[in-house]
């Protein structure tokens, strides 16, 4: 009983020091906006406390913490330099500058300061974690993974540390591994838009494309701005019509390469991919269209070429000499392109070009893996020479 007492007194004192202390006054301020991410009042309360007493480490590093989530690096650095000038021993200034060092991408001076945090205090979870990012960085696998599972280890609560461990897996391609940790970073953060990012690589990358569009989808409604979820995005969108195309589900395939070329209009893959599409539906103005504008994207684009000059010839014969001018481009990209130097053969053996038709077939013979294409191609062949 004695003891409950003497601990209340304590807290009781420590409390009324507190209370006319205007330093600790503001900083428990600043403390309580920072779990709120206010951090301008935050700053202002941290800024006070360093007024009232210019000797507290705590309030330079509280107030350096909030300078690098503010992205003002210059200040935070100059805040944590002072902190571990008052306090020599204060772990968490040495986590917060080796944070901002890596941002600024010195990435020698924070290592040596995480390690100094760790060194100080073993059991700053935060720290191993920062640090794994860097060995992550380094591509030094195993160090990173070590860190990761410390940190989690120390603090099963910290998610940033399952997301990174979650992409360090799928950087080794352990998907399983991978995915239950994504799933337990967003179980833990359901507001972080880089957790789901990732996890949707991770499905995009299992060929789970309704997943992968899901999880990408949700990282953009939390971040409109983040670009990588926007190309990821625009991937699973083409690789998801294109598995549409497969299927021969063309109105599904055109709706995704859609929204593909909406999120990244730069992407020569989307457009070939939509002008194949076009082309099973007969629709040869809009493939046209798409190929030419693959074409203006990726001028190296061999197939958009060849599948161009098939949308030409299909769509009226006249277009013969561009479709030749087509096929003969994608052959000069790539002289072993079976495919063009056997629609080349057709269009020559209609105009009764039957040698260069026949040379162009028993190319396309020679080169092709394709046995379909071969036994096509040695059909044709048989034809022309017969007659």
């Amino acid at each position: 009983m004695k003891n409950v007492v003497y601990i209340l007194f304590i807290f009781v004192m420590l409390f009324i020091v507190a209370c006319s202390n205007p330093a600790m006054e503001h900083l428990n301020q600043g403390n309580a906006y920072r779990e709120q991410g206010n951090w301008d009042d935050a700053v202002s309360s941290y800024t006070k406390a360093i007024e009232a007493d210019p000797n507290l480490a705590v309030a330079y590093n509280d107030r350096g913490w909030i300078y690098i989530n503010q992205g003002e690096l210059e200040s935070a650095l100059a805040d944590l330099n002072k902190a571990i000038e008052l306090n020599p021993a204060l772990a968490e200034a040495y986590l917060y500058r080796g944070a901002a060092y890596e941002i600024n991408e010195q990435w020698d001076q924070a290592l040596t300061d995480l390690n100094k945090a760790i060194a100080l205090n073993p059991g700053l979870a935060e720290a191993y974690n920062k640090r794994a990012s860097l060995y992550l960085a380094q591509n030094k696998g195993e160090l990173a993974m070590a860190d990761l599972t410390k940190s989690i280890e120390l603090d099963p609560k910290l998610a940033e540390a399952y997301r990174s461990r979650g992409s360090a897996y799928a950087l080794i391609e352990k998907w399983d591994l991978a995915l239950a940790d994504l799933n337990k970073a967003i179980e833990l953060d359901p507001t972080s838009a880089l957790a789901y990012n990732n996890r949707g690589w991770v499905y995009a990358s299992q060929r789970q494309w309704d997943a992968a569009i899901a999880d990408l989808s949700r990282a953009i409604e939390l971040e409109p701005n983040y670009p990588d979820a926007y190309i990821n995005l625009a991937k699973a969108y083409k690789e998801r019509g294109s598995i549409y195309g497969q299927k021969g589900q063309w109105d599904l395939a055109i709706a995704d390469l859609n929204k593909a070329i909406e999120l990244n209009p730069d992407s020569a893959d989307s457009y070939y991919n939509r002008g194949s599409a076009y082309n099973a539906q007969e629709k040869w103005d809009l493939a046209i269209a798409d190929f030419t504008k693959a074409i203006e994207v990726d001028p190296n684009d061999y197939m958009a070429y060849n599948n161009r000059g098939y949308a030409y010839v299909a769509q009226d014969l006249k277009q013969a000499p561009m479709a030749i001018a087509d096929y003969t481009k994608a052959i000069e990209l790539n002289p072993d392109y079976d495919r063009a130097y056997y629609n080349r053969a057709h269009i020559f053996y209609i105009y009764d070009q039957k040698e260069l038709a026949i040379a162009d077939l028993q190319q396309a013979i020679g080169l092709s893996n394709d046995p379909d294409l071969i036994q096509a191609a040695e059909q044709k062949l048989r034809q022309m020479q017969s007659r």
